[in-house]
């Protein structure tokens, strides 16, 4: 594809909003998340530290990590002096089932015919409930494991695009029903927790299901997403285009780009690439008055206060975010430490296979590597682009 053809195609999807393939990827987190990730704690449920108290040892459970499956001889003697923790004292949290016990949920009954017009999913399952009524505050986990929640979502929604969540939040204005926007669940600002008094239903807007990228300019260096995407996901799909964000906040696996817009997020390596707020282009979010969105996609504006300051760090209080575009990175920047350790440590390998094949791949598709690329000048256009 020449370049101006591939620029049009690019401009055709900025002004339709949606791109060629329109499909969701799959996602690394289930829709029925409870089914992989722990009720009651932190990450994935067969990821565990575990103690035996005979070797007085502890253990992490698993393979998803690099100190998966393996004892770890040093790691009580820390957590005693370090954190003070008495290794003799247990606690034991109540079981699953005795934190399934929740009240019934409020139902408008005006919004449920309303919404059951339409292909919205939604589910009144108490294990959806519970796990959507929280984040990952101390109190809340404390809650989780011995105690319950005063007040817990009524009923879940699953939009699949923003003209979903357009429709949800007017039939919630429409019957004076309260939405809570919930992305990964990560959120440590109490945002999640619902208000024990509140009488009225309460609807939790599950945004996982809108995980799509919607377009990619390479030139700009632009990727314009739908905002239930998870961090890992996010990297997994713009790494097809040979891009990343940079942006990676302690809880990039579970959370999503929603969240990080609406908690003002920042990440591990900000000083390169800077905060949520450096890299967000264009917002879209849906308020009870309407959509709030820029009318053009452009990074700066010198007219008038920037929307996108009062949309960072609202934490779901003024609307839902639906879809966000981001600055992009080249994906080489993110491996400089691995060409700097190729560098000392790997020379007798080829570059393009540690680097590519191995990292940035992860031994997936690497069939890119030799694609034909057609050069300026007098090269011949069967030459190939090498690292």
């Amino acid at each position: 594809m020449s370049a101006a053809k591939d620029r049009i195609n690019t401009i055709a999807r900025h002004l339709a909003a949606n791109g060629a393939d329109q499909s969701s990827p799959a996602s690394s987190i289930p829709k029925k998340r409870e089914s992989l990730l722990k009720w009651n704690g932190w990450g994935y449920k067969d990821s565990k530290f575990e103690f035996d108290h005979k070797n007085h040892m502890f253990s992490f459970t698993g393979e998803r990590y690099r100190i998966g499956s393996q004892n770890l001889p040093l790691f009580s003697q820390w957590v005693e002096t370090a954190l003070g923790v008495d290794l003799k004292k247990r606690f034991y949290s109540q079981s699953e089932s005795e934190a399934l016990d929740l009240p019934k949920p409020i139902v408008n009954e005006q919004l449920m015919n309303d919404l059951l017009k339409t292909s919205i999913a939604h589910s009144f399952d108490a294990s959806d409930r519970l796990f959507r009524s929280h984040g990952h505050c101390l109190h809340e986990i404390f809650t989780l494991r011995g105690d319950k929640f005063k007040r817990v979502p009524d009923l879940v929604v699953w939009p699949k695009a923003h003209e979903e969540v357009v429709t949800i939040v007017k039939l919630a204005t429409d019957h004076n029903v309260v939405v809570i926007p919930f992305g990964g669940g990560t959120s440590v600002s109490g945002a999640l927790e619902c208000p024990e008094n509140e009488n009225r239903m309460i609807i939790s807007l599950d945004t996982s299901q809108m995980n799509r990228v919607l377009w990619v300019d390479h030139q700009n260096l632009t990727a314009h997403i739908e905002c239930g995407i998870f961090g890992q996901d996010l990297e997994r799909e713009l790494a097809k285009h040979g891009l990343c964000t940079g942006h990676e906040p302690d809880s990039y696996e579970f959370s999503s780009l929603g969240g990080w817009v609406a908690t003002r997020a920042s990440g591990m390596k900000k000083n390169i690439y800077g905060n949520i707020e450096d890299i967000l282009v264009h917002v879209k979010m849906v308020t009870p008055k309407g959509t709030v969105e820029r009318n053009c996609q452009v990074p700066r504006i010198s007219s008038g206060p920037d929307i996108h300051h009062f949309i960072l760090g609202s934490e779901g209080t003024l609307g839902v975010i639906t879809e966000v575009t981001l600055k992009c990175e080249n994906l080489l920047e993110k491996h400089e430490s691995d060409i700097e350790n190729w560098y000392f440590h790997h020379q007798n390998q080829p570059l393009q296979s540690y680097l590519c094949v191995d990292r940035a791949l992860k031994r997936g598709d690497s069939g890119c590597l030799t694609e034909e690329i057609p050069t300026d000048g007098d090269t011949k256009t069967s030459d190939k682009q090498e690292l």
